[in-house]
């Protein structure tokens, strides 16, 4: 892993800081869209000289931005990453490629560039490709809504491929990875515009945005979603998980939360064995949260019981109707009521290790529409070929309309609970207006 001093030498030889940037400038934000065919969630930045704007789909565990290099990359900005230097070092990567030098570089020619290996999780592929950085410009906000557009000289990503851009929203060139790494986008912003590293996710079934910085977050109606969060400890998995990703010592760039029990209706699930909940010393166990995964992913004995025990809590007049994939639990509508958290079903309950507090899992979280009359459990088995690395991995649909603030400085996640019951949703960010 790469030491505190080696982050301090990165800072000063990647990221110039402008002393008129203060504590109190506006801060970056991105604008979310929902994929309807995908499910997604897409934002765009710019980037490169002259900037063209560049689509990605949002990946809360990875590691840093990757763009499509190979989809007529131009720029007279970008800049390699040389073998050996701190950017290279700060991400624990050795490889070095050798090739024919170009004058100006050029992501396809290049020489003494390192590399890394950018991943789709979505897809589950993953490839090689080089370190290099350009210009990059993105929104900014004071919270309430948008005020500037802010502009970083030099940001740092890696160039991937065709090969990894199959199965990506239509449109989309690339992955932006908020993971807990040195060259995730916010660790470098939170670097180069000096603000605590802290960032906050908001996400809905339509559209979203992702808060560099700290609050408030304010929706409308005037509703600061950060005002009443309940904070629970990020914890460090030592083991990535990726066999695509990772380096000898490199910890995971997801991000979990210590989960001791599952309840439905305040009552325990039982059924499987506890200890799937804890991460072990080979990095397996354990709940992390996505957003590649539109829908909470559970291993087998895991998803078998919470069906078994959701089942036993439902209301005895609503009928159990034919399974439709990929969910095990699917219901009549017609005899659920609606409440201003969803249809009125039992709750799923995730309760957290070192304190009493509860992530409360709705009806509008729970449970997906798959037309007028039929109401599934949104949760879905993992794959039964292998045994998955990750037993719980709450996953998109789980987290909507539910701020999510990671502290990195504090180590610890802060989120708000259903925003419905207070009257808004995560699509309510003004980005409509700016201000003067």
């Amino acid at each position: 892993m790469a030491s505190s001093t080696l982050v301090l030498v990165f800072i000063c030889l990647c990221f110039v800081v402008s002393s008129s940037v203060a504590t109190t400038s506006p801060r970056p934000i991105l604008q979310v869209t929902k994929d309807a065919t995908t499910l997604q969630y897409v934002t765009q930045i710019s980037q490169r000289t002259p900037f063209v704007p560049v689509k990605l789909t949002l990946d809360l565990g990875g590691p840093y931005m990757w763009v499509n290099c190979e989809r007529g990359y131009a720029s007279t900005t970008y800049t390699p990453a040389l073998c050996g230097s701190a950017p290279c070092q700060l991400l624990n990567t050795t490889s070095c490629t050798t090739g024919t030098t170009c004058n100006p570089p050029v992501p396809d020619c290049f020489n003494n560039t390192c590399g890394h290996g950018p991943e789709n999780p979505i897809a589950n592929t993953g490839t090689s490709g080089q370190l290099g950085a350009d210009v990059f410009k993105i929104q900014a906000s004071n919270g309430r809504n948008l005020v500037s557009v802010l502009t970083v000289p030099r940001l740092y990503f890696i160039c991937g491929s065709n090969f990894i851009n199959d199965g990506l929203a239509s449109g989309v060139t690339g992955m932006a990875g908020l993971g807990r790494t040195g060259a995730s986008l916010p660790a470098q912003l939170s670097t180069y515009f000096r603000f605590d590293p802290k960032f906050a996710l908001c996400l809905s079934r339509s559209s979203g945005a992702v808060f560099f910085g700290d609050g408030p977050y304010t929706l409308l109606p005037n509703v600061d979603a950060s005002s009443s969060l309940t904070y629970t400890p990020l914890i460090v998995n030592p083991v990535t998980e990726s066999k695509f990703l990772g380096f000898l010592g490199d910890a995971s760039p997801k991000y979990f939360i210590g989960v001791k029990s599952i309840k439905v209706k305040d009552k325990r699930v039982s059924g499987f064995n506890q200890s799937l909940l804890t991460i072990d010393g080979e990095g397996r166990g354990g709940t992390s949260i996505s957003t590649a995964a539109p829908y909470t992913v559970l291993e087998t004995t895991i998803y078998k019981a919470l069906v078994a025990a959701f089942v036993k809590a439902m209301p005895k007049n609503v009928q159990k109707v034919a399974n439709v994939a990929p969910f095990g639990a699917c219901f009549n509508s017609n005899n659920i009521g609606s409440t201003r958290l969803g249809p009125a079903v039992p709750s799923i309950d995730l309760e957290l290790l070192q304190s009493k507090n509860v992530w409360r899992i709705n009806g509008a979280n729970s449970m997906v529409a798959v037309n007028n009359n039929v109401l599934c459990l949104g949760f879905v088995e993992a794959r039964t070929d292998f045994a998955p690395v990750i037993p719980v991995i709450i996953g998109g649909h789980q987290i909507e309309d539910n701020l999510l603030q990671f502290d990195l400085s504090k180590s610890r996640l802060g989120f708000s609970s259903s925003l419905l019951g207070r009257s808004t949703t995560c699509a309510n960010f003004n980005f409509t207006s700016t201000a003067a």
